[in-house]
């Protein structure tokens, strides 16, 4: 039959209204990126957090986040006009709103502070607030006044709130170009798919809706809790390519039915039950495999489970929603005059052979899967540093002239701090043992400067306050560079004479990671728990879950094993644009497991729900598998290869963290959809045969009863 009156009319009121809701999402999500917030590696609750929380508390004061690089234009920070100009930079520094705790080489005088040869020195300060606060409504002017060229002093900008500053501005312009080039290359590439113009605007507005809806209800987030702004680059990227892939099945179950002879309001229907029941499985274990990382207590990481929750629902909703409707009203100009057959194709051949030689096929691609991922055997987890930010960034430029003129690091001195001191308590033998810590360079205290145990300069009274003290330990920056953790720890463990808590910027790093890595266990064994639930409850099958589950690491292993031989080591460094750090910060990889886990189980949900349609219907598993694989393939090879471009386009951005995200990803699901699920998977269902889709009593019966169906 064909639509009839009333179903138009009703198709038409669903189109007005997702153009109603695109319209208002678009104009108050227009303001999303404003309403999100800027993050720093802290574990809320760490020893380092309540260290910052003493000095600022008891003194006024906190670690320096904001460094001033002067450079003496006679080559000398001790001559009479460097001197004067460089006093008169600290007190400028001092009354400008929002800084408080300014000390400098002219004022303090510690060696620490000159540089090498003596042509430059530092200026720190401290800029109380939250990360948004502080990079958002301080620092754009305080870097604009205190840049300066000419005179006796120049003066260069930087700090660890500077980097990450200009980090999150240069991933905004990332995002703005990715839009500019996603967009026009995805429509050009689904004309060449659909050869219908319609079918092709129709998958790209869905897209579009996905995005600007979910930009607009994580701008409602925001309003509650913290949402950082990388949370927009994740949206981008996973709601065009969700929404892509999930408006291609439904399209071409659609197309299938059609041509089969079905009405158009038939081959909707049809559609939307076999292909949308598989889209809300799809959509349902992308969401459950992000939404873990709101077990991470930190802002940064659940940012992500917001978009990663809320893109696959506005994208499926999207496809089994907004896409029938249309199709209901225009379906005439969706169809092909002529459709592909889903017979005897070349991918039904391929998995064929496949399985007539399950061990040597399987074993083979096994083998250079195993290949590709073992340069992650070599994996090495560090801090953040400078070398996030493109060559020629203004924050690392200064950064890194600070390292090569300074050979300690003053700005990440870690802070010693307690209010349990009492009359009595040797405070110069604590700060003594403190600077024999290996790696630590001087010690900072009210009893007195220390160099390697021994006094050498005198102290500060204003550390001191009642039982209230500070102590600021200097590393190397060998050590620091070499071991950040490790000193933090053997700094913890020397002993003091009252209760102490150790912060500052090392220290946050250290708790941050700790934190990710004592929680990443239950995030692991969550994510797979759900994920084999979700396939159970769809296949009724003990094994396939766990076949699925050992292919998706065998895919990640894959990304990973490209991620350390290209971004830790270095290869195509000189290609697609970045400096390597030798080692990788943890929370990106663990952000990386689940968005690829979850795309990865999006292809395998794709491929068993035809599959097990043929394995009803014939209860024949080679027949299932080979027709399943043909009829699913080609959609899941052109939905990778749509999505490794969305993922792509973020390698040519200037942040590693964005090129790690688009290269790895655009890896690994092309990988996925290829040599995993057309070699490794049909072999693994060749050799288990039948017992694909066994289960022991209780669960046929459980899955009978709660079973999700059509």
């Amino acid at each position: 039959m064909e639509t009839s009156a009333p179903q138009r009319k009703r198709a038409a009121a669903v189109l007005v209204v997702a153009l109603l809701a695109l319209l208002a999402s678009a104009v108050y999500g227009a303001g999303a990126l404003d309403a999100f917030d800027l993050s720093r590696f802290a574990s809320p609750g760490a020893e380092s957090g309540r260290a910052g929380e003493v000095l600022w508390e008891e003194f006024g004061t906190g670690a320096p986040n904001v460094v001033l690089l002067a450079r003496a234009a006679d080559g000398d920070v001790d001559s009479v006009d460097s001197v004067a100009a460089g006093r008169a930079l600290t007190a400028e520094l001092a009354g400008y709103p929002g800084v408080v705790g300014v000390r400098s080489y002219w004022t303090d005088g510690a060696p620490t502070l000159r540089g090498e040869g003596g042509a430059s020195a530092l200026v720190l300060a401290h800029v109380p607030g939250d990360a948004t606060e502080v990079r958002a409504r301080v620092l754009p002017g305080l870097t604009e006044a205190f840049s300066r060229e000419g005179g006796a002093l120049a003066v260069d900008v930087g700090g660890s709130d500077e980097l990450f500053r200009q980090a999150a501005g240069l991933a905004r312009g990332d995002f703005l170009t990715a839009e500019a080039i996603v967009l026009p290359g995805l429509l050009v590439l689904l004309l060449l798919l659909y050869r219908r113009t319609v079918a092709a605007l129709l998958t790209l507005g869905v897209g579009v809706l996905s995005v600007v809806a979910t930009l607009a209800l994580l701008r409602v987030v925001a309003g509650f809790t913290e949402v950082s702004t990388f949370a927009a680059n994740l949206t981008l990227v996973m709601g065009i390519g969700l929404a892509v892939d999930y408006c291609l099945f439904v399209m071409t179950r659609f197309r299938e039915e059609s041509a089969a002879g079905a009405s158009i309001e038939d081959a909707v229907r049809a559609a939307t039950a076999r292909a949308g029941r598989t889209v809300l499985f799809s959509a349902g274990t992308v969401a459950v495999s992000l939404s873990v990382l709101l077990l991470f207590p930190f802002p940064f990481l659940r940012s992500f489970a917001y978009a990663g929750i809320l893109v696959p629902v506005t994208a499926g909703l999207g496809a089994v929603m907004v896409l029938p409707a249309a199709l209901r009203l225009w379906g005439r100009r969706v169809v092909r005059a002529t459709t592909q057959s889903t017979g005897e194709g070349r991918w039904h051949r391929v998995v064929t052979g496949v399985m007539r030689r399950p061990v040597l096929t399987g074993g083979l691609a096994l083998v250079v899967v195993l290949l590709l991922a073992s340069p992650f055997l070599g994996v090495r987890f560090g801090v953040p540093d400078e070398r996030a930010l493109p060559a020629g960034a203004p924050a690392r430029v200064v950064t890194e002239s600070i390292g090569e003129a300074f050979d300690v690091e003053e700005s990440d001195a870690l802070q010693v701090v307690t209010t349990a001191m009492e009359p009595g308590d040797d405070l110069a033998a604590y700060a003594a043992a403190l600077s024999m810590v290996d790696g630590v360079a001087q010690v900072d205290s009210a009893a007195g400067r220390f160099v390697a145990g021994a006094r050498v300069g005198e102290g500060d009274p204003g550390r001191a306050h009642g039982a209230s003290t500070w102590l600021s330990v200097v590393p190397g920056s060998e050590r620091l560079d070499a071991d950040g953790p490790g000193l933090v720890a053997e700094v913890r463990a020397v002993g003091a004479p009252f209760a102490v808590l150790v912060g500052g910027y090392p220290a946050e790093l250290a708790d941050f990671r700790d934190a990710m890595l004592d929680r990443l266990p239950l995030v692991l064994l969550l994510i797979l728990a759900a994920t084999v639930l979700i396939l159970f409850l769809m296949t009724g099958s003990v094994l396939i879950p766990v076949k699925a589950t050992v292919l998706n690491l065998l895919s990640l292993a894959v990304m990973f094993g490209a991620l350390v031989w290209v971004f830790q080591d270095g290869h195509l460094a000189g290609v697609i644009g970045f400096t390597p750090q030798g080692s990788f910060e943890p929370s990106i990889p663990i952000l990386m497991f689940c968005v690829a886990y979850g795309l990865s189980m999006d292809y395998e949900v794709f491929l068993l729900s035809r599959i097990k349609e043929e394995w009803d219907r014939t209860g024949d598993n080679i027949a299932a598998v080979a027709r399943g694989v043909q009829r699913s393939a080609p959609l899941v090879t052109m939905a990778a290869a749509i999505l490794a471009l969305t993922f792509a386009v973020y390698a040519t951005g200037d942040v590693v963290f964005l090129q790690m995200l688009g290269v790895g990803m655009a890896l690994a699901v092309l990988v996925d959809a290829t040599l995993i699920r057309g070699v490794l998977m049909p072999a693994l269902m060749r050799l288990t045969g039948r017992a694909n889709w066994w289960a022991p009593g209780p669960l046929r019966r459980l899955h009978a009863r709660i079973g999700l169906r059509e």
